[in-house]
């Protein structure tokens, strides 16, 4: 009876530490994944997707899902149109996380949160990574002159009205300089592209 003490205590403890329980989570601690069914069972978890689960009634922020996309997709990164709303960059509202990997990966399996998988190689996919704590959670995010230049690159993906905001906005919110847009510009090959929707707004 005490050694299942011991692991209530130290799950409730971890579930309190990272503010999202993945199944993986449980392995260093030596604790079986039935665990989560039973504190699921007793009300002392609550399941939020495959894998998933957290305290609860705990307290989430705006955006939670990212927190979730991370824990069930460790290396994806936040992009996009999730990443202009997590930048607080234009007015657009993402009904799913998007999130960038390597192309090669396999595909993600998870069925929470929706997730929006664009597929990223070499510097695109690790250049200009920010990571960022979600409740309790860190998240890797495109910064906002990454997210900028991605969209420019997806455009035929996200709309180029979505773009256009995203670099009118960025510019008029002092999100990013000039300079951090050519560089990621320059990099992604769309630096002719941004430049001619520069000059215009000028």
């Amino acid at each position: 009876m005490r050694r299942s003490k011991t692991k209530m205590q130290q799950l409730l403890d971890l579930a309190h530490k990272v503010g999202i329980l993945h199944a993986r989570d449980l392995k260093p601690l030596g604790i079986h994944q039935e665990f989560l069914g039973r504190f699921c069972t007793r009300g002392l978890l609550e399941r939020v997707g495959r894998g998933l689960y957290r305290l609860p009634g705990a307290e989430v922020t705006a955006h939670h899902t990212l927190a979730e996309a991370a824990k069930a997709v460790p290396k994806g990164i936040v992009c996009l149109v999730s990443a202009l709303n997590f930048h607080e960059i234009g007015t657009q509202i993402p009904r799913e996380v998007w999130l960038a990997i390597d192309h090669r990966a396999a595909r993600p399996r998870a069925d929470y949160p929706p997730l929006r998988i664009v597929r990223f190689s070499g510097k695109s996919l690790t250049a200009g990574i920010e990571v960022h704590e979600v409740d309790g959670v860190p998240v890797r995010v495109y910064s906002p002159a990454k997210t900028v230049v991605d969209c420019f690159r997806y455009r035929n993906k996200i709309g180029l009205d979505v773009a256009l905001e995203a670099l009118r906005e960025a510019r008029r919110g002092r999100k990013c300089t000039i300079d951090d847009l050519w560089r990621y510009a320059e990099a992604g090959r769309v630096a002719s592209v941004i430049r001619s929707y520069l000059e215009a707004m000028a």
